[in-house]
């Protein structure tokens, strides 16, 4: 009888450690979808660990991976046989986590592989109500899935998908603003600027049009008389902290003159710290979990702008530091937070203008082919506004009501008053 009972002991020491070996492996499976290793990724499931296997919290390995970016690794967990459908946490689902990144490459992938849009609209609707604060943010979502179903569910009928929502060519929809003035304007041998455009990043989802903007802006700004030498173009994999930081302390301090207008434009992500409540501009390489050490803070930029002996300086953000969505990230576990402008660390030669305030979310539009923040100003320009204030007079109603028809609350924000600016700050002479 010993002799049993010793060999079910036995039987059941293995049992628990082949559950922990398994426990293991699945966790290491989450981990390398989470840190975007591809190679470990295929490693793990070529030694037959389960791919729909779940964590501590009820998420799969295809849920960090969307929730982290990493399209390639979607793919393959897709391949072998993830199940897109997945629920987590009150409903969560693989295809609610990219459209709440603003990830439309993924969230067409799971489309594409039988990802349920009715579901994930239920789901947003159920957030929205149950989460108040940030309904606008879910309403986004909604419009955006919306416009992601393939014609063939509109229609109810066999039909390829809208061309202009597939992937070759969502990058280049052509609007009105993207045929460059003539302006005819006097070349601007002193005035300088720094572009700053990220889409790609490394590890984070994608900015959405934010290199193509940033080209756009760089092709008006020489048609206004700026000169090849003295704009600083960043863009995607160059856009790291490291280039970030040379740009704006060493570039700029070095190039600029007494009478030198200065513009900086960024678009691409934000994000805030909780623990210091500041934003930051996120790098290509930057970490929303790490922002003090990765990120280029907003107080930053602003303390060395203002230190330039400059004319004038003009800050155009492309961007949102609330967490809440659109062209910001959160760091994990955090809360979105309401992201104030200090104003009193922004210098009298200063003048920022910004896609958003508070909680809001800076949205793109797929069918103009631009953040619809840097649409309007660009349109702006081209119907003649000149000065910072007269510009943002005419795009803040532009931008809110094409924000409407997303279900989307975004009002671009002015520092200091745009009172004080009338007259000043002109960037087309």
């Amino acid at each position: 009888m010993r002799r049993i009972f010793l060999l079910v002991l036995i039987l059941i020491s293995f049992g628990l450690l082949a559950g922990c070996a398994s426990l293991n492996a699945a966790d290491s499976l989450h981990n390398a979808a989470e840190v975007g290793d591809i190679n470990a990724v295929k490693d793990h499931l070529k030694k037959g660990v389960d791919v729909n296997a779940r964590d501590s919290v009820g998420w799969t390995a295809l849920m960090r991976a969307v929730s982290y970016g990493h399209t390639e690794i979607v793919k393959v967990l897709i391949a072998k046989g993830a199940d897109v459908n997945v629920k987590g946490f009150e409903g969560w689902t693989p295809l609610i986590g990219a459209i709440r990144k603003g990830d439309t490459e993924i969230a067409k992938i799971l489309i594409a592989k039988g990802a349920d849009i009715d579901a994930a609209i239920t789901g947003l609707e159920g957030f929205a109500i149950n989460d108040p604060r940030f309904a606008s943010e879910y309403k986004y979502g909604i419009s955006l899935l919306k416009r992601l179903r393939p014609q063939e569910e509109i229609a109810h009928q066999p039909a390829i998908p809208s061309p202009k929502l597939s992937q070759e060519n969502y990058s280049v929809v052509k609007s009105d603003v993207d045929s460059i003035p003539d302006f005819k304007t006097a070349s601007r041998e002193n005035d300088l600027a720094i572009i700053i455009g990220i889409e790609k990043y490394q590890g984070l989802p994608k900015s959405d049009y934010s290199k193509s903007d940033a080209g756009v802006v760089k092709d008006y700004l020489k048609a206004l008389g700026f000169q090849e030498r003295n704009i600083e173009f960043v863009t995607d994999e160059r856009a790291t902290k490291s280039k970030i930081e040379t740009a704006i302390e060493g570039w700029l301090p070095n190039k600029v003159k007494k009478d030198s207008r200065v513009v900086v434009y960024y678009s691409g992500h934000g994000a805030p710290d909780p623990s210091k409540g500041e934003a930051y501009i996120v790098p290509y390489d930057g970490d929303p979990n790490y922002l003090t050490t990765s990120g280029y803070s907003l107080k930053r930029l602003y303390d060395n702008l203002g230190k330039l002996q400059a004319a004038e300086v003009i800050v155009l953000l492309d961007s949102c530091f609330s967490g809440a969505g659109g062209r910001s990230v959160l760091a994990k576990g955090a809360r979105p937070l309401v992201m104030m402008t200090d104003v009193s660390v922004i210098s009298s030669n200063m003048a920022v203008l910004s896609a958003t305030q508070g909680t809001q979310i800076s949205t793109s539009s797929t069918e103009k082919g631009h953040g619809v923040f840097t649409y309007y100003f660009l349109k702006a320009l081209k119907d003649g506004k000149k000065n910072i204030a007269e510009i943002y007079e005419y795009i803040r109603p532009l931008v809110e009501d094409e924000a409407k028809q997303m279900n989307v609350q975004q009002s671009p924000s002015i520092s200091p008053d745009v009172e004080k600016l009338k007259g000043r700050f002109i960037i087309r002479k």
